[in-house]
Order: structure tokens, then C-alpha cells, then sequence
């Protein structure tokens, strides 16, 4: 057995010393965990006044846009409630902590370890997940090794949130988290109370913005402009802000069309 197999097995030493500032944060976090506890126990959610607040906050436009996340994988298409939906519902849900920490950065391997978590203070339900993340970011020219803080930070947060969002639903009323998805749908298909063809007007001129034609996506929704529903436009809308971003491409959701031999040397047959 190799040296860096061996080093490899061997737990992390501890550090030798706390520093001074490292132990007020541990006193704090404890403190800060104890006194949750004890306001969760005298202020005690109103479910009434949650569902009111959750009904009021999936009527707005602004996160209704932002509900629901939309990427490709293995040739498929996955769609589902998104991080800023997850925390929104946290928030009127109350008595609800969640978050994010970097347990352990190891420089040599390249790697973090991450710890996501959701605790509902108030009925001591709690998810969490540890996890690894490389440091390093996958492109169209294969993985590329990420050395910068900043790259390494944004890493770990995009690849956490995820687990976030997943951990903070797991805490949450099933009924509570699909009524707000249906709401922020509807929110969508209404489109804030434009008419359906200025909506769609609004559409094509986004999506030309980003180089995605009008016949391109006729040939995705399989139908003319003309006859876009409101569920059409709610699906491009959540479409477009995927492709802003980078949770899928122009490509995965918009395929060129392709190009006959008999079209580019224009001996296609002639009646």
C-alpha cells in the first residue's frame, strides 16, 4: 500500500487550538439553537395564517417566475419546484431553519464536504444530507478543474441548494407544497392579467432575444403562435428563465432542424 493510500485512510487530525473567534461562533450557534426552541414553544405557527400567507405569496408574478426549475438529463427533461420556492414556503410556513455549511474543504483532492439541512424548530422534524462536491464545473469541453474561491464557493453553492430545496420539502405538509405549486401554475398561466396575445407577443420577443426563432418554437409546442394556450406561454416562461440560468440550452430545448442533403445542394426533386 502507497503512502497517499495510507494518508488517504487516516481521519483528519483536529485542529491543535480553537481560536477565539471560532469558540464565540460555538457558544452563539448553541445559543441561537436554544432560543429557537424556546420562541417555537411560546409562538407556535397558525396553520390558518400560513396557508393564507402562502396563497398570498404564489399569486405574485415575481415568484411564480422563479417556482419551478427545468435541466436536461440523459436525454430527458426534469421539471420540479424550485430552491426559491422551497424557502418561501419555509418562510410562511415558520419555525423553520435551513441551510447550508462547508464541513471540510480538502485543497489536495479537490473536493468539499457539504452538510444541507431543514429543521422544523417546532415539531423537532429535521433532514439534513452530507455530501461531496468536486471542485471542478462540467463543460461542453469536458470537466473543468476549478482552483478560484470564488468558483469554488459558487460550486458549492449551486450543487447545495439543490439539497437544500430538497431537505426543506421533506419538513413541509405534502398539501401545503402541492396546493403552492398549483397556485404558482395558475399565477403563470394567467400571466397577470395581460391578454393571452400580448403574452404571446412578449414570448417571441424574449426567446428572439436569445437567438430561439418563432418557427422554432411553433415546432416545439407542435402548433402556430396563433393557437398558444396560456398553459404554452406558462411552459416557455419557465423554458426562458431555465436558459437564463444555465440549467439547460438552446439546444436541448429548441433542436435546429435538420438540413437534407437534397436542401443544400437544391437537387431535391422537381415536379
Amino acid at each position: 500500500m502507497s503512502y497517499q493510500q495510507i494518508k488517504r485512510m487516516t481521519p483528519a487530525a483536529a485542529p491543535a487550538r480553537v481560536g477565539q473567534g471560532t469558540a464565540v461562533e460555538q457558544s452563539r450557534a448553541v445559543a441561537e439553537v436554544q432560543a429557537a426552541i424556546v420562541v417555537a414553544q411560546q409562538c407556535p405557527r397558525d396553520i390558518s395564517a400560513a396557508i393564507a400567507a402562502m396563497r398570498q405569496s404564489c399569486t405574485q408574478p415575481y415568484l411564480a417566475d422563479r417556482a419551478f426549475f427545468r435541466y436536461s438529463r440523459a436525454g430527458s427533461t426534469i421539471t420540479g419546484p424550485s430552491v426559491h420556492l422551497a424557502r418561501e414556503l419555509a418562510r410562511v410556513w415558520g419555525n423553520v431553519q435551513y441551510g447550508l455549511v462547508e464541513m471540510r474543504r480538502d485543497d489536495e483532492y479537490g473536493q468539499s464536504e457539504m452538510q444541507s439541512f431543514a429543521w422544523d424548530v417546532q415539531t423537532n422534524s429535521r433532514n439534513s444530507s452530507t455530501f461531496i462536491v468536486p471542485h471542478r464545473r462540467d463543460t461542453k469541453n469536458g470537466p473543468k478543474v476549478l482552483t478560484d474561491m470564488r468558483d469554488i464557493y459558487e460550486n458549492n453553492a449551486n450543487n447545495g441548494a439543490r439539497r437544500v430545496r430538497e431537505a426543506i420539502f421533506a419538513i413541509l405538509p405534502p398539501w401545503f407544497v402541492e396546493e403552492a405549486k398549483e397556485l404558482c401554475s395558475k399565477t403563470l398561466r394567467d400571466g397577470g392579467g395581460k391578454p393571452l396575445n400580448i403574452r404571446v407577443a412578449d414570448a417571441i420577443k424574449a426567446f428572439e432575444g436569445i437567438a430561439v426563432t418563432a418557427d422554432r418554437i411553433e415546432t416545439k409546442l407542435g402548433r402556430p403562435s396563433g393557437k398558444w394556450t396560456e398553459h404554452d406561454v406558462a411552459q416557455l416562461q419557465v423554458i426562458f428563465r431555465s436558459v437564463q440560468q444555465g440549467e439547460v440550452s438552446v439546444e436541448d430545448e429548441f433542436p435546429a432542424p435538420r438540413v437534407t442533403t437534397e436542401e443544400i445542394t437544391g437537387t431535391g426533386a422537381e415536379s
